[in-house]
């Protein structure tokens, strides 16, 4: 048994860190995953009692993933994660830094392994309404659905080409990132969820832009048609935090590939545990 947690969309509620920091020591998994929107933003950043999105790290997240590894030693889990829409690319610096301490593995766009499996973050999700568009990308095709901002619109924490924007594509990446590898015991951390599944089902009933109904799923298709075709053992996401509200299940499959998110409307920590061996172990507890 390889037992894991997973938690996502915590975005810089500290009551939210506290229950996560406080769930490890009390458990000890093996491993944590962290799947993006970790940081305080928009409005909620400019009344943060933290200068800084960096400072929220430090503060925050680094000393507490600090003191944990104190107090376990060496049962402190790995710890995976990336970051979300939602968290400035500026600070992914920070991230990446803090790797040095041993605290976590920063693994966007990066494959490593654990145990007798491998393990691969992605941060991307496809053109959203919101104007912060450090990770969208297209996704399948140079489409937008209505009311969302391409992604060479908008604003960006840390300048990018225009036709670097322009010309790439989750589809693309998701190729480049696997190559040749083999899949089937392998686990991804995405942000987006795979479209048309439990997990990315938005609140648009009823709405439209210009007479045209809006698409109630939001995921990228590019994830979904890349599980159907490669067939990993578990794929854990987040971002559309009403989902597992509106569908009744914050759980789905594609094929035998399992997939969960930690994504949640509620002011709870959603605590998602799993076996990394034997998937079909696997609950959810709003915290």
């Amino acid at each position: 048994m390889i037992s894991c947690f997973f938690f996502s969309d915590l975005h810089g509620k500290i009551d939210r860190y506290q229950k996560l920091f406080h769930s490890i020591e009390a458990e000890k998994p093996q491993a944590v995953f962290l799947g993006g929107d970790l940081l305080p933003s928009g409005l909620k950043s400019l009344t943060s009692e933290f200068e800084s999105n960096e400072a929220f790290i430090n503060e925050v997240l680094i000393t507490g993933f600090l003191n944990l590894k104190n107090i376990l030693g060496p049962a402190y889990p790995r710890v995976f994660l990336i970051l979300g829409n939602d968290d400035g690319k500026a600070e992914e610096n920070v991230f990446i830094e803090a790797q040095e301490r041993g605290i976590w593995e920063y693994i966007h766009n990066k494959r490593t392994s654990f145990k007798s499996h491998n393990i691969y973050g992605y941060s991307y999700v496809p053109p959203t309404p919101f104007l912060l568009k450090d990770w969208e990308r297209y996704d399948v095709s140079r489409y937008v659905d209505p009311g969302c901002v391409p992604p060479e619109e908008g604003y960006r924490s840390v300048p990018e080409k225009k036709d670097d924007i322009v010309y790439s594509s989750i589809k693309e990446d998701l190729n480049k990132l696997v190559a040749e590898d083999d899949l089937s015991n392998a686990l991804f951390l995405f942000h987006t969820p795979p479209y048309k599944t439990n997990l990315d089902r938005a609140a648009l009933d009823g709405k439209m832009i210009e007479h045209v109904p809006l698409d109630v799923h939001v995921g990228s298709i590019a994830v979904q048609r890349f599980l159907e075709s490669n067939k990993p053992l578990i794929s854990l996401h987040g971002h559309v935090h009403e989902s597992a509200r509106i569908t009744g299940s914050w759980m789905d499959k594609i094929g035998s590939t399992y997939l969960f998110s930690a994504a949640h409307d509620g002011p709870e920590l959603a605590l998602v545990r799993f076996d990394l061996d034997t998937p079909e172990v696997h609950s959810r507890e709003l915290v």
